[in-house]
């Protein structure tokens, strides 16, 4: 087993200091996810991925009954950690009061390698939200993928499936994101 797990472990079996030990064993990981997401910002943004971690795992070891199964199962807590904190920046930055205007988009427009402003984030949230009571598999692929900044070699093995089956969960779910906006649009 690696010493991530291992760690993992101990923290599953009540050792208090053990989760002092697990900071530093996923930080660059958590650090490299943080800034592929925030490279896909909208420029002038003011999210840095070091407060992305720190809040992502401020909120991961908040609850004192928090227990992670294994290494797949915590990076995929840390994306939804971190997801949570990018839409509620969205949200606070596009508020009404604060001159933000939400507009319907087209999510076959939406590609990793661009910028994606903050209504388009909204929107896919508000997507996948749906997409999570029909489909959790494929929404928590999306989250990993999307949130996460996450490869699908990376989702594969935190998923334990096959990386052709990412592949086609991820056209899928692309797809059935861009209808749910549609019929909300």
């Amino acid at each position: 087993m690696n010493e991530i797990t291992l760690v993992l472990q101990e923290i599953n079996r009540g050792s208090a200091h053990s989760i002092e030990e697990l900071l530093p064993l996923v930080y660059e990981h958590l650090r490299r996810l943080a800034a592929s997401r925030i490279a896909h910002e909208a420029p002038g943004q003011t999210l840095q991925a070091t407060a992305l971690v720190h809040e992502a795992w401020l909120r991961l070891v908040k609850e004192d009954a928090q227990t992670w199964e294994n290494r797949a199962h915590f990076f995929g807590a840390a994306s939804e950690a971190m997801r949570r904190i990018v839409i509620e920046n969205a949200r606070r930055k596009s508020c009404i009061k604060r001159g933000g205007n939400l507009q319907r988009v087209d999510i076959a427009e939406i590609d990793l390698a661009e910028t994606t402003p903050d209504d388009k984030i909204l929107m896919i949230d508000e997507a996948l939200e749906s997409m999570q009571a029909e489909y959790p598999e494929m929404a928590r692929l999306v989250v990993m993928k999307f949130f996460g900044g996450l490869t699908n070699e990376e989702a594969a093995e935190s998923l334990g499936i096959a990386e052709r089956t990412v592949r086609r969960q991820w056209t899928f779910a692309k797809a059935w994101l861009l209808d749910r906006i549609e019929e909300m649009g």
